[in-house]
């Protein structure tokens, strides 16, 4: 999820991500098998999480961190003053243990604790002093009930969400309404001079979307067997819809019309998210990746062409051909669910990568979280202590027109189902946070590390994997999904400096990419106002991967084998670059070297 403003910067040490939505701290669920370093790294990491929980209990629940479900987020004054001592009591903390630490590994989890921290707090002191602090409240309730109403979280934490209920409403001793505090610090903020001002075109759309996410609420709690919810809830959907008009006439008419934002916030942003380079030099990248991948579909079109019998061996023409073999929506599951099967049979035969024990898992989401999130994603579980949830792929919900017909989609054609199911389940995000759950990772790794760089990197080199076994027609799809990687990580640096227009990159994206208008216009959202610097880090973090594992084939030759690297890849949670590639030589490659 894209996370509220008025929680980012509490959230930003926990590592909310947009778009996928969600963040990794493991602890190894088989007891006595965890290494006594890891579990050393983990109580540190574990006491610096609490120092914060405060802030954004809700996120910190879904995590798997006990003693929050009936806890809400905090919106109270000076909660900037409030943050930043939190931050500076967790540095002095990591640095008195960095002091004395022996341990190497555990030494590493404390700087990588120290620099999140740090990046943390200068996000936070930027946003502050720069930006007025919108956000999509009822967004953000919804994304909290729905990760604790999950199915497959137990029916007493459920029961957490009845007292978070009167919390928000104001009803619990000791609270005020969340929509009256979240009035006070808008309005606190907004005689400030000279703090940029939201989006317009992020505010409509917030306020479009907030009665489908209203009417979600209802929906999660009827599918639980919490009872009295009732009154509470219809008190809290009135305040959300009183706010939203408060919105409506006091933040619409204070919005800019220009989504694009002064180049040092962007820069901070691209930090944000793991890419540490220059928007220009990600502008040349992305150009010269999108017409070499180009080329390549321009080559594999015409023998899709004939194996399907079309009369066209135009790639754009091709793809759209594909395009009309819908798949109904009360069928789509079960498509998925072919591919993915299908998808293990080649990870096993072809040796990509160990495969879990257990099968991935698919589902169609709620109309209210398609509203939350539009696109495919991983729904990740609690992840600290967890006892046995599993990831999830999440596929935006289909529903039938009046007449019974079925929406044309990009979710739901066969060709798109390959590399969709590649990155978002195995090889791709689904095995790589399983792979920490069960593996053991420390939470420095899982966590403190995380940015979308390494998280999206994997992804889309898992689909690079897979890409050369998938049918002529899942091949050619799996390369517009990378074309449409490469054109993020130009069009969205070039938008936020002003060298193209939003029609200009809409137009990029429908011609070359074949990106219906829906899925295109979504696109120029992301990249201007829901998380802008976001989508380079596919690329970005793809590229990195690519390229360490070049070096590493080439030192070790016929000694490489891709199976093994990849587990190594995998079993190292979410390092930095740098730190992963000191880790891939010191020990992956010299081990297998010595004579």
């Amino acid at each position: 999820m894209h996370p509220n403003r008025f929680a980012r910067t509490a959230l930003r040490c926990l590592s909310l991500c947009l778009a996928m939505t969600a963040s990794a701290a493991v602890a190894q669920t088989t007891p006595g098998f965890t290494p006594e370093w890891v579990q050393r790294s983990n109580e540190i990491a574990y006491k610096v999480m609490d120092m914060s929980a405060k802030f954004a209990p809700e996120f910190v629940g879904q995590m798997g961190i006990s003693g929050y479900d009936e806890e809400v987020f905090d919106l109270r004054e000076n909660l900037y003053e409030r943050q930043m001592a939190v931050d500076e009591a967790k540095i002095a903390y990591l640095n008195e243990l960095l002091a004395i630490e022996e341990d190497p590994r555990v030494r590493q989890d404390i700087e990588i604790m120290l620099q999140a921290t740090r990046d943390n707090m200068e996000t936070n002191t930027v946003n502050y002093e720069r930006v007025l602090p919108y956000g999509n409240l009822t967004g953000l309730i919804f994304a909290g009930f729905n990760g604790l109403l999950d199915k497959q979280v137990p029916p007493e934490r459920q029961r957490g969400a009845l007292v978070r209920l009167k919390k928000y409403t104001g009803l619990a001793e000791g609270y005020d309404p969340i929509t009256e505090l979240a009035k006070e610090r808008l309005t606190e903020r907004m005689g400030v001079p000279g703090l940029i001002e939201p989006f317009i075109g992020e505010v409509e759309q917030d306020l479009e979307r907030a009665p489908v996410m209203i009417e979600g609420l209802n929906a999660l709690f009827a599918a639980t067997d919490l009872e009295g919810y009732e009154e509470d809830l219809a008190l809290l959907a009135g305040q959300l819809t009183a706010f939203n008009a408060w919105v409506t006439e006091n933040i619409v008419p204070n919005t800019r019309s220009e989504a694009a934002l002064p180049r040092e916030l962007y820069e901070l942003q691209l930090r944000n998210y793991g890419v540490y380079a220059a928007p220009e030099e990600l502008i040349r990248t992305g150009q010269v990746a999108f017409t070499n991948i180009r080329n390549e579909m321009m080559a594999l079109a015409p023998l899709v062409a004939a194996e399907k019998g079309f009369d066209t061996t135009d790639y754009r023409e091709v793809i759209l051909r594909l395009k009309d073999e819908q798949v109904p929506g009360d069928q789509l599951m079960a498509a998925y669910q072919e591919v993915m099967v299908a998808l293990d049979g080649i990870i096993e035969q072809e040796r990509l990568v160990t495969l879990p024990d257990e099968p991935a898992r698919v589902r169609m989401a709620t109309p209210a979280e398609t509203a939350q999130q539009p696109a495919a994603h991983l729904d990740v579980p609690r992840l600290i202590g967890n006892t046995g949830e599993f990831p999830e792929f999440i596929v935006p919900n289909l529903q039938p027109d009046e007449d019974g017909n079925w929406p044309t989609s990009d979710y739901a054609f066969p060709a798109q189902m390959w590399t969709l199911s590649a990155h978002e389940a195995r090889p791709g995000h689904e095995m790589q946070f399983t792979s920490m759950l069960r593996g053991g990772v420390s939470t420095a790794r899982a966590l403190f590390a995380f940015n979308s760089a390494n998280v999206e990197g994997w992804a889309l080199y898992a689909e690079a994997i897979a890409k050369p076994y998938m049918p002529l027609d899942g091949q050619l799809l799996s390369l517009r999904a990378r074309l449409l990687r490469a054109a993020r990580i130009w069009l969205d640096p070039m938008l936020n400096l002003g060298l193209i227009s939003a029609e200009e990159a809409k137009r990029v994206l429908m011609e070359d990419v074949v990106e219906d208008d829906l899925n295109a216009q979504t696109e120029i959202d992301r990249y201007t106002f829901r998380s802008p610097a976001q989508a380079t880090a596919y690329y970005y973090g793809y590229e990195n991967l690519q390229a360490l594992r070049a070096q590493t084939e080439l030192r070790l030759k016929d000694r490489f084998d891709q199976r093994e690297f990849h587990d190594f890849l995998l079993a190292q949670g979410l390092l930095p670059p740098e730190v992963l590639s000191k880790a891939v030589d010191e020990n992956f490659v010299q081990p297998r070297l010595a004579p």
